[in-house]
Parts: C-alpha cells; sequence; structure tokens
C-alpha cells in the first residue's frame, strides 16, 4: 500500500527520484501523468490499465469522456530510470504542476501524486480547514 509523504528536490533538467519506500511497493512500468489539482500522478501499469479500463468503459461520444483521456492520456508518459533511481519529468508536466525546487511524493493508496512543495501545504491546509464537513458529507453517503 502506497502511504505517507516524503519530500524531495527537483534537480537540474527536471530529474528527480522515486522515494526507494514507494520504487519497491509499485510493480514493473511505471507511468506518470497530470493529476487533478495541480498535482501529478503515478501509477504502475497494472493500476494505469485499470484506470484506462474504466474510462473505456463510458462512451466515446460523452465530452466528459473525451476530455479526462485527454487530460490523462494525453499527459502521461513512461518512467525510464537511470542508475541512481532517477527519473526526467516532461517539461510538460512540470510547467502543469508548477515545478521549482522542493517536491512532495504523497501514498495514495493505491497511486503516487507528486506536488510542489508550496503548493502542497496549500492544500494540506485547505483539507485540514475543511476536514470536519468532509467527514461530515462522507458520513451521509450510502455504503
Amino acid at each position: 500500500m502506497l502511504i505517507g509523504e516524503y519530500k524531495t528536490k527537483l534537480q537540474e533538467k527536471n530529474r528527480t527520484a522515486i522515494p526507494k519506500r514507494f520504487r519497491d511497493e509499485l510493480e514493473g512500468q511505471l507511468i506518470i501523468t497530470r493529476g487533478y489539482e495541480g498535482c501529478l500522478i503515478v501509477l504502475d501499469k497494472s493500476r494505469w490499465e485499470k484506470l484506462i479500463r474504466l474510462i473505456e468503459t463510458r462512451p466515446l461520444t460523452n465530452q466528459d469522456v473525451r476530455n479526462t483521456k485527454r487530460f490523462l492520456v494525453g499527459g502521461a508518459a513512461e518512467i525510464e530510470f537511470d542508475k541512481q533511481g532517477r527519473f526526467v519529468l516532461p517539461d510538460v508536466l512540470v510547467e502543469y504542476a508548477h515545478f521549482e525546487n522542493e517536491l512532495v511524493f504523497v501514498g495514495i493508496e493505491n497511486w503516487l501524486e507528486v506536488w510542489d512543495l508550496e503548493m502542497w501545504q496549500t492544500k494540506i491546509e485547505q483539507i485540514t480547514e475543511s476536514a470536519a464537513d468532509i467527514a461530515d458529507r462522507l458520513s451521509s453517503i450510502a455504503l
């Protein structure tokens, strides 16, 4: 299970490394793409294929389906590691996520989110401020 937060740096030429703890949990080829709310997401190939199958069950005639495919698939790249376990983030993803210097990898059970440190701090403050309201809304959802 992918859990926890790990800080790292964005190095020259957009290089970074997925924390070893997360690399050990993920299997085989990894995919990185745009995530929601300004982060990037990382999934292994099997989780990526499950996500794509879920999207493909919806009709292509639906604009939200097409836009979701554009957003996720159009921005996706396979991660190729060097001997030190680093990889190069594509420029388009660095620009999308507004990466500057410090990054945070966050394990969200089945995927990783990669955030610019300042954006993550802002996001977690927003979540913290509304945590009780979120819990109330979730408790009203029938299981």
